[in-house]
C-alpha cells in the first residue's frame, strides 16, 4: 500500500529521476515534471498528497506554482526546495502558505521524512472536514473542560475559536489552572494537530542552557555537531512556554525577532532557519506591569497579546468542585488500580470552603490522596482497613507517591519546583513520577 501520491517538480531531469527512485523505496507513489508549467495542468489535486517544487525554475517559478495550486486547493502541502542562495525567497515563500522548504542538495532520509510530514498533514486536513464539524468540536472541548460555571463556558468557546485562527496566544492565570492542558486543547483541535506540540518551562531551565534549548547549537569539531532546538522540532505544531516572563532581556529580544520573521538561528551558526511554529506563552504575572517597569520588552509584549485568554483559578469557579473532583477520583482509581470512592456531601463541603492556592493540581492532588487512602488522617475506616493489609513496601511506595503528588501541587504542576521542595535531584523525580504512574501538571 502507498504510503501517499507525491507531485515533483523540477527542471532537472537528472534530479527528478532521482527523487522518484528515493521517494518510490520509500513507498510512496511519485510523479515527476520537468516543466511547471504542464505540472501546473496536470497535477491530480483529488489524489495528490503533497506537492515538492524546485524555487528556480525557468518558465514559473517555484513560489509562484506554490501560490497558484494554492489558489485552487488550500490544503494542498507544497514544499520548496532551495539553495542556499535562496533561503530569503524559501522564507518568504513560507510566509505565503509553503508547507515546508528543503535545502539542496539534501538526503534521501531527510527527503522522505519531510515528505511523509507533508502527506501526513494533508491526510490529517482529510480527517478534521469531518472531526471538525461543530457538533465533534463541541464534544471534545466539554470532555476536556469539565465544569459548568461561566467561566468555563467562556473557556469552551474561546478554544473553540482559537482553534481557527494561525496566531500566537498568551494565557495568563496561577499556576495549576490548567494552562498547558488548555494550550494542548487548542492545538488538537487545530489544522496542527498531527504536528508535534512541545511544552517548556523557562523557570525550570537555567537562563544558560535556556537559549540552546530553544533554538539549537552548532558545535565545531571533528566532525561537527548539531542540536536541534524546541522551535525547530516544533515546526510545523505549536510549542508552549510556560513563565514566559522568566526569560532574560536577551531571550526576549531573540524571541521578539523571531515572531516577527519566523527565522531563528542556532547558536554557533549564521545560518537564518524558518519554521513554522504557534506559540502559546504563559504567564502567572502581570505583564504589563512589568513592562512599566521596564521588566518586559514591549514589542514582544504587543505580540504576545494578540490573543489572550484569562485562566480562572478555582476559587473564581467554586461550583465547577463537584464535577473537577468525580473527574480526578475516575482518572486516579484507574490510574493506581484502586476502587473509586465516592465523595460525600460533607466532603463536597469540606472541598467548596477551601481556598486552593494550588488550584486544579491541588485538587487533582487531594483526589489521587483520597483514592491511595492518604487524606490526612480523615479517611473512610473502610480504606483505613483495606490499606491495614497491603504489603510494607507497597505502604511506602503509596505514601512516597502521596508526597510527590503534593509536592508537584504545591510547585503548581513544576517537576523542578518539586524536586527543590523534596529535596531530590531532578532526574531521581522524574525516575518516581513515570514508576507511580503520576505527571507533571
Amino acid at each position: 500500500m502507498t504510503r501517499g501520491h507525491v507531485a515533483f517538480v523540477d527542471d532537472e531531469a537528472e534530479l527528478c529521476a532521482a527523487v522518484a527512485d528515493w521517494l518510490e523505496t520509500s513507498g510512496f507513489t511519485v510523479e515527476t515534471w520537468t516543466d511547471p508549467l504542464r505540472a501546473l495542468e496536470e497535477i491530480d489535486l483529488a489524489r495528490t498528497d503533497a506537492v515538492i517544487t524546485d524555487l528556480r525554475m525557468p518558465g514559473l517559478t517555484g513560489d509562484a506554482l506554490l501560490a497558484a495550486l494554492r489558489a485552487r486547493e488550500p490544503d494542498l502541502p507544497v514544499v520548496l526546495m532551495s539553495a542556499h542562495a535562496d533561503i530569503p525567497l524559501a522564507v518568504a515563500a513560507m510566509r505565503d502558505g509553503a508547507h515546508d522548504f528543503i535545502e539542496k542538495p539534501c538526503g534521501a532520509e531527510y527527503l522522505a521524512a519531510v515528505t511523509q510530514r507533508a502527506v501526513e498533514w494533508r491526510l490529517l486536513r482529510r480527517e478534521l472536514v469531518q472531526l471538525r464539524a461543530p457538533q465533534s468540536q463541541r464534544r471534545v472541548v466539554e470532555q476536556r473542560l469539565i465544569g459548568r460555571s461561566p467561566q468555563v463556558a467562556h473557556l469552551r468557546d474561546m478554544a473553540l475559536r482559537l482553534a481557527d485562527v494561525p496566531v500566537d496566544v498568551l494565557l495568563q492565570g496561577e499556576p495549576g489552572t490548567g494552562r498547558e492542558d488548555f494550550a494542548r486543547l487548542v492545538h488538537d483541535l487545530s489544522p496542527r494537530a498531527r504536528r508535534p506540540f512541545v511544552a517548556l518551562d523557562c523557570a525550570a531551565i537555567p537562563e544558560a542552557a535556556l537559549e540552546a534549548e530553544l533554538f539549537g547549537q552548532e558545535r565545531g569539531g571533528n566532525p561537527p555537531t548539531a542540536r536541534q532546538g524546541r522551535f525547530e522540532f516544533a515546526n510545523g505544531g505549536a510549542i508552549f512556554l510556560s513563565e514566559v516572563e522568566a526569560l532574560s532581556p536577551a531571550l526576549q529580544a531573540r524571541l521578539a525577532r523571531f515572531l516577527q520573521d519566523r527565522t531563528f538561528t542556532r547558536m554557533g551558526d549564521n545560518v537564518s532557519r524558518p519554521v513554522d511554529v504557534r506559540l502559546v506563552a504563559a504567564t502567572s504575572l502581570d505583564l504589563s506591569a512589568l513592562l512599566e517597569r521596564g521588566q518586559f520588552r514591549r514589542d514582544l509584549y504587543f505580540r504576545l497579546t494578540t490573543a489572550e485568554v484569562h485562566l480562572p483559578s478555582l476559587a473564581e469557579r467554586t461550583e465547577d468542585i463537584p464535577l473537577l473532583y468525580a473527574h480526578y477520583l475516575m482518572e486516579a482509581a484507574r490510574r493506581f488500580r484502586r476502587p473509586e470512592p465516592t465523595p460525600g456531601p460533607v466532603d463536597l463541603e469540606t472541598l467548596a470552603a477551601r481556598s486552593w492556592p494550588g488550584n486544579l493540581s491541588q485538587l487533582q492532588a487531594v483526589a489521587e490522596r483520597h483514592v491511595l487512602g492518604l487524606r490526612a488522617g480523615n479517611a473512610p475506616a473502610a480504606e483505613r482497613e483495606m490499606d491495614a493489609g497491603l504489603p510494607l513496601a507497597q505502604k511506602v511506595a503509596e505514601f512516597e507517591a502521596s508526597l510527590i503528588i503534593e509536592a508537584l501541587a504545591q510547585a503548581g504542576g513544576s517537576s523542578a519546583g518539586a524536586a527543590e521542595r523534596l529535596g531530590l535531584p531532578r532526574r531521581t523525580l522524574n525516575e518516581k513520577i513515570a514508576r507511580y504512574g503520576l505527571r507533571e501538571r
